[in-house]
């Protein structure tokens, strides 16, 4: 009963705060699809976003759909969360903050059968926030000037069907399907000497992605992964009103135009890890992520689309001997990310760089828990007309765990 309390407590604080703000404000989230969301569930947050070699067993695991395989028989587990953000942005001249709280995911993962489960999730794939003033620029082969300013919203939804198959002891395999969908906003105001010209455009966006994944088990401590997301072509149309109005007052107005947009293209990503267990309370975690933007072939307006490498390390604590204490059962992790980055400005990579630590806190005698976490990063850098982001982040997952279909003993 007082797991159900706090579900319902939880659950209603997500969907009062966060759900309505659940994009992140961010300058480069003008790139491409908007900026990359990290929805990761238990405590994945807390261990660097590493865990491609880690069961879904105690929680849900979202990085590897092969992870399934291990789910525990008669166990429903059930996950959601959401984040609070606060973040500096500086460039060479200025500095400003901006405080958010963000929707995270909502999950449920269960067996069925003694080798395979099933997991079901919806999360932000992508968010665009961003606001553009007063920007002063030269027209080209011409000393005239016009002013630009711009805002920018939307993003992309995740919704995600994943199986795993458990071959034998050792081997687990699994597939992934992702539907991407969501739009994005852009409204610009041009002022050319004393016209303005308002441009509204909405991007609506669809397509579906795949994902292969796998678990061995070498031994009872030490697990190897690998994860491959197939290439996709997210499909774009574009809308657009466009509205001048000149010095008199008077505007012309042009509305529900269909305006010309490229498709958008995600690469082969490839994903390995590691997880090995030594000194018996102590698992050790390490996950390497490629994306081949380079082979989309496709650029930006701002900058251009390169290959990608991300690097995460984790480190948990947890005692697992009988007869614990409450105390005695929290599990304590640290870890740290580093993402080179898929876009180039200028010939400089915007880069993202993070720490993070966490505690899990047991609600029953089973897997349930509340997984909480802080992470500190920065991404960016106030060289070569970047803005440099620091941001300080607090997530809270509630993992639960519930029996299904097991017989009373006793009445």
């Amino acid at each position: 009963m007082k797991i159900k309390i706090m579900l319902i407590a939880f659950l209603l604080i997500i969907s009062n705060k966060s759900i309505a703000q659940s994009v992140s404000s961010s300058p480069y989230s003008l790139f491409g699809l908007g900026s990359e969301y990290d929805a990761n569930f238990g405590s994945i947050s807390a261990i660097g976003s590493s865990g491609i070699a880690l069961p879904t067993n105690k929680f849900i695991n979202n990085l590897n759909p092969a992870s399934l395989g291990f789910m525990y028989l008669n166990h429903f587990l059930f996950d959601v969360g959401g984040k609070a953000i606060v973040t500096s942005y500086q460039d060479i001249s200025t500095k400003e903050s901006r405080n958010n709280m963000q929707f995270s995911h909502i999950a449920v993962a269960f067996p069925i059968s003694k080798k395979t489960g099933i997991s079901l999730a919806l999360k932000p794939y992508s968010s665009s926030a961003y606001k553009i003033s007063n920007l002063s620029l030269g027209v080209k082969d011409s000393n005239e000037f016009y002013t630009y300013s711009a805002t920018g919203t939307g993003g992309l939804n995740d919704f995600d069907l994943s199986y795993g198959y458990r071959m034998n002891n050792k081997l687990s395999l699994g597939v992934e399907g992702s539907v991407l969908f969501g739009n994005t906003t852009v409204d610009e105001n041009y002022i050319v000497e004393n016209s303005l010209l308002n441009n509204l455009k909405t991007t609506n966006y669809s397509g579906v992605r795949m994902t292969l994944g796998s678990q061995y088990v070498v031994d009872s401590s030490f697990t190897i992964g690998a994860t491959i997301k197939s290439p996709t072509k997210i499909n774009a149309s574009k809308v657009g009103t466009i509205s001048i109005t000149d010095v008199s007052g008077s505007s012309i107005i042009e509305t529900d135009l269909t305006l010309d947009v490229d498709d958008y293209i995600m690469p082969v990503e490839i994903g390995l890890g590691v997880s090995k267990i030594f000194a018996s309370n102590y698992n050790f975690s390490f996950d390497y992520h490629k994306s081949f933007w380079s082979d989309t072939n496709q650029s930006d307006s701002y900058g251009v689309f390169t290959n990608q490498d991300k690097f995460s390390i984790g480190l948990s604590f947890e005692k697992f001997n009988k007869n614990r204490s409450y105390f005695d059962r929290i599990k304590y992790s640290t870890g740290l990310n580093y993402d080179t980055g898929y876009l180039e400005v200028d010939s400089k990579k915007v880069k993202n760089a993070s720490l993070s630590i966490g505690v899990s806190l047991p609600l029953d005698n089973m897997f349930s828990m509340l997984n909480i976490s802080y992470s500190y990063g920065q991404k960016g850098s106030v060289t070569n007309g970047l803005i440099k982001e620091n941001y300080h982040k607090l997530s809270l997952n509630l993992s639960l765990d519930a029996i299904w279909f097991v017989k009373r003993k006793f009445e």
